[in-house]
Order: structure tokens, then sequence, then C-alpha cells
């Protein structure tokens, strides 16, 4: 319990250590860089070039939003995408969709824009980062799965992560 414990304030001073230090900012060729809200992408350039459409357009099966409402409560999130990924443009906004008909705490997620080389000031370090859009799931200071890239096979996002965080065995598209 006592490690649990530690664990989970571990994460949450990491959590806040990190916000204050590294808003995203703008790099040389425009790209985010940093830690992002979904305020950044209600913003030019990035409203009206991708988010906005996609995250209108998106329709969340609401067979599947009341599992993951109840199942959400209990997981943290951290992410990363890239302003300049044509994946992370489709799969942000309906991440973010799906997250506000969950009605999930924002507070639980953090999510890093990186650049091309999936760097952002060393907020990348430790987690692996093949592709983006990826999202961590943790439970109980622990990592339970994956989201990258794009659903699996015929899947949708929001069946990805109730996978995920039921705890059915779930392999990314690029796992072995």
């Amino acid at each position: 319990m006592k490690k649990l414990l530690l664990t989970l304030i571990y994460f949450m001073l990491t959590c806040c250590a990190s916000t204050t230090n590294f808003h995203a900012k703008k790099n040389k060729d425009g790209d985010l860089i940093g830690i992002v809200t979904k305020n950044h992408f209600k913003q030019e350039p990035y409203s009206s070039e991708w988010y906005n459409d996609f995250y209108s357009y998106y329709e969340v099966d609401k067979s599947i939003l009341n599992s993951l409402e109840d199942a959400l409560k209990e997981i943290n999130i951290i992410g990363f995408m890239g302003t300049w990924c044509s994946d992370s443009q489709r799969e942000i906004p309906n991440f973010y969709k799906l997250l506000d008909g969950a009605n999930y705490d924002y507070k639980k997620l953090k999510l890093i824009a990186v650049d091309k080389n999936k760097k952002a000031k060393g907020l990348e370090k430790n987690y692996n980062i093949i592709r983006v859009p990826t999202f961590i799931f943790y439970k109980n200071g622990k990592e339970i799965g994956r989201f990258v890239e794009h659903p699996i096979d015929e899947s949708t996002i929001e069946k990805d992560i109730l996978t995920i965080i039921s705890g059915t065995p779930y392999k990314h598209p690029y796992q072995k």
C-alpha cells in the first residue's frame, strides 16, 4: 500500500512540475512542442485546419460510452501527439470527443506535443514513443496498455480504449 501511495504521489508531482515548466510553444516550423490542452486546438491554426472538423464529424459509439465513463474514473492518461502528424490530427479530436462524452476528469490527462523526431524538451524520456499519437493508460500508478497511432483492424478508438482499460488482452499495431 505504501509503495502504491508513493507511486501515485510521484506521478502527481511529476505532472504538476512538468505542467509549470513546459507549456507548449511553437517551434521554428510552427509545430507545438510541450504540454498541450484541448484549448490549444481550439485556436488557430489548428481549429480551422483540422480540430473542429474532426471533432464535429466524429460520432462516438454511445453503446460503449457508458462502460467507458465508469472505467475511466480510475484511469490516468499520458498522451503524445504531433500537430504536424495526420494521424494525430485525426485521432486527437476523436479522443477529446470521447473523453468529453465520458465526462473524463481532464486533471488526470497529460498530453505532450512532440516534434517530428518525437522529442519534447525531455518530456518524452522513459516512455519509448515510436509513433504518434500514443495514449498510455495507468491504473493505480501502473501502465496497463497503450493506444498507438490508430485503432486496430476494423475497430474504433473507443473500442480499443475500452479493451485496454478493462484488462482484456490488447496489442497495438506495432506491438509484437
